[in-house]
């Protein structure tokens, strides 16, 4: 397993992390039912395979997302580096320490290496919040802090406090490459890992659907979709003609590669030196070993060439928007 530093913070991440939100789940949870003996036999394989970063956050499930993965881990904590996320809206000094503290009960551990504001905050004090955090990093509750989905202006905020960051998770594939055009940038001049989620784009990337209307409407609400189709909320045109364009020339090149179209995807996402770990959604080793074996397909700089242009086409539909489900004022991140 290929490992890399996360920006300039010195964490040292596996390139492929296992995306822990399915785990602890139930009927009415956003992925469904996760059974807990799927859960530790897929951690056990990661640590096994190498792969060291488990991503989760307290909105997942509930909290019970933290506490399978604390569960799965048990004695081989210590082999892991753990990613988990607060919501903006718990950031109020006080509560942000009783939610960083339920954390790390939930989890069974000392210590959360790697803790994220989970969107920007907008209803509290930056400032307050940022402070808060790196006085729990002097305290050793936490290693490193870091944001997701925090656009130019935000992170320019949160660094503004003094805080170094050490990772920005944001959604990055093929189809949804927005944070190239300014985030990225950004990222790699301050020495700020990049950790994208999504690399798969809900399935879209696996080969799971043929047309836009193969989609479900619960999987069909990013920007890459018309904004009259049910459940989305960007209100733009989207791009999918350029995106199922690009789908078919990426499903031929996955052919002749003798690969699934995933992993040209997981290659493509890890193939930028700003890409510290790509998360993966992991709900059983089957998909678990799928991943594995796609992160760690060869590109050549000509593959590389021929994906970017082939998918430039969404990226200039989309532009530099980088909330792949909500587009003008509404849009998340700045």
């Amino acid at each position: 397993m290929e490992y890399r530093m996360c920006g300039k913070s010195g964490l040292r991440l596996s390139v492929l992390g296992i995306g822990c939100w399915s785990f602890g789940g139930g009927e009415s949870d956003y992925w469904g039912p996760q059974d807990q003996r799927d859960a530790n036999q897929v951690v056990a394989r990661a640590l096994d395979l190498g792969i060291n970063y488990f991503d989760t956050a307290e909105g997942y499930n509930d909290g019970r997302s933290e506490e399978s993965l604390g569960l799965a881990l048990g004695a081989r904590r210590k082999d892991a580096v753990i990613g988990t996320k607060i919501a903006p809206n718990n950031t109020e000094p006080a509560v942000l320490r009783e939610h960083c503290e339920a954390s790390l009960r939930r989890l069974g551990t000392d210590t959360i290496d790697l803790y994220m504001v989970h969107w920007p905050i907008t209803e509290y004090s930056v400032a307050d919040a940022f402070a808060t955090l790196a006085d729990l990093k002097r305290e050793g509750k936490i290693r490193h802090i870091g944001v997701s989905n925090f656009g130019v202006q935000q992170m320019t905020e949160a660094l503004a406090t003094g805080v170094e960051l050490a990772a920005n998770q944001l959604a990055y594939s093929l189809l949804t490459r927005s944070i190239e055009l300014e985030i990225m940038p950004m990222c790699r001049e301050k020495g700020i890992g990049i950790l994208p989620y999504m690399p798969l784009m809900q399935g879209l990337l696996a080969g799971k659907y043929r047309t836009p209307d193969d989609v479900p409407p619960l999987r069909a609400r990013a920007r890459i979709y018309r904004g009259d189709r049910p459940l989305t909320r960007h209100g733009e045109e989207g791009a999918e003609e350029e995106a199922f364009a690009a789908l078919a020339v990426i499903e031929g090149m996955a052919k002749r590669m003798g690969v699934p179209i995933s992993a040209v995807a997981l290659a493509w996402a890890a193939a930028r030196p700003e890409i510290s770990s790509v998360i993966v959604g992991t709900r059983n080793l089957a998909q678990l070993e799928e991943a594995a074996s796609g992160i760690s397909t060869s590109l050549t700089p000509a593959d590389v060439a021929e994906l970017n242009a082939v998918t430039e086409p969404v990226l200039r539909k989309l532009g530099a928007n980088a909330d792949i489900f909500q587009g003008g004022e509404g849009a998340r991140i700045r």
